[in-house]
């Protein structure tokens, strides 16, 4: 994805994009100790909005908290500076990051006494998987198996979480797919590299729960209650890769992926090789609420103020 904006928050005070910089010795680039969020935001009928901030920002402090990385800010603070940052950066749809790290030089793996720093970039939101991911795309089985639990945190969305992803990723793309599906330590299926994934069998929607060392998807979340209210039956267990390999439907939903229906799985075909008509039923409810067209879930949107009337209380302390 490019990474272009205008303005960075960076502990309180917003930088020129080109001089958002840290330290090359900085703990969080050495040993992967540092958390962020995904965030989205939104152009609606009333302007842009952002999609459940709330939900992220406890997550990051969540994250924060496995990793022993106390933030500076209060959850509103938090709020409030990625409200700044996306009025500051005026892009619809864009994608939001805050971070967390330690960003004075603090080398030593144990090194707890780094200065914990939060910044937040908010840049042109593209589609993740391709322009052509909400018509299907094609995912391989990954060879490399996401952690357990008991190795790293799957709660915590975590930077050195991701090396597994990535290696995952970059064997898919080589293989010429769009994503990969990685299964947890057992041999079910766990999650993609940046995304939760939903089988739909029979009518049924079942995705794998917290036994499958997955991450607490706020997407995912999001389209098990748009599910639920659809009439849908949704189960969380341990799915099978012949659940997944004979399933009706499958697909991926993230923050940066949205909901991105899976039409291959290396060589199987996932149903008509079309999105699903679950599928679209969960999409086309999902892509209104993010406009702000279903008033049943305009509480999981935040006004993004102008950037005359937005007062961070964390950058009155920077």
């Amino acid at each position: 994805m490019a990474a272009n904006g205008k303005k960075i928050w960076m502990d309180g005070r917003l930088v020129d994009f080109a001089d958002a910089h840290v330290h090359v010795l900085n703990h969080t680039l050495h040993y992967g100790v540092g958390v962020f969020e995904g965030i989205r935001a939104y152009p609606t009928a009333r302007g842009g909005a952002v999609f459940r901030l709330r939900e992220h920002v406890e997550r990051l402090i969540t994250s924060a908290k496995f990793y022993h990385m106390p933030i500076p800010y209060s959850r509103e603070e938090i709020e409030q500076a990625i409200l700044e940052t996306q009025a500051a950066n005026a892009l619809l749809p864009s994608y939001i990051r805050p971070l967390v790290y330690r960003g004075e030089p603090a080398l030593g793996v144990k090194n707890l006494k780094g200065k914990v720093s939060l910044a937040i970039a908010a840049i042109p939101a593209k589609k993740y998987l391709g322009d052509g991911s909400e018509a299907g795309i094609r995912a391989k089985i990954s060879p490399f198996r996401k952690p357990s639990s008991e190795a790293l945190p799957s709660f915590a969305k975590a930077t050195g979480n991701y090396a597994n992803s990535y290696l995952a990723g970059a064997d898919a793309t080589l293989e010429g797919y769009e994503e990969a599906i990685l299964l947890d330590c057992r041999g079910f299926v766990a999650e993609g590299t940046g995304e939760n994934i939903f089988v739909v069998r029979r009518g049924t929607v079942y995705t794998p729960g917290l036994e499958s060392d997955i991450l607490l998807g706020i997407t995912r979340d999001s389209v098990i209650r748009i599910a639920t209210d659809l009439g849908f039956p949704v189960v969380q267990k341990l799915v099978s890769v012949n659940e997944l390999l004979s399933a009706d439907e499958a697909f991926f939903s993230g923050t940066y992926a949205e909901i991105a229906p899976i039409k291959e799985v290396g060589h199987y075909t996932i149903g008509t090789r079309a999105p699903g008509p679950i599928t679209r039923k969960i999409m086309g409810v999902f892509f209104r609420v993010i406009k702000g067209e279903v008033p049943e879930y305009a509480d999981w949107l935040t006004a993004v103020p102008q950037p005359a009337r937005v007062a961070s209380p964390a950058a009155a302390r920077g």
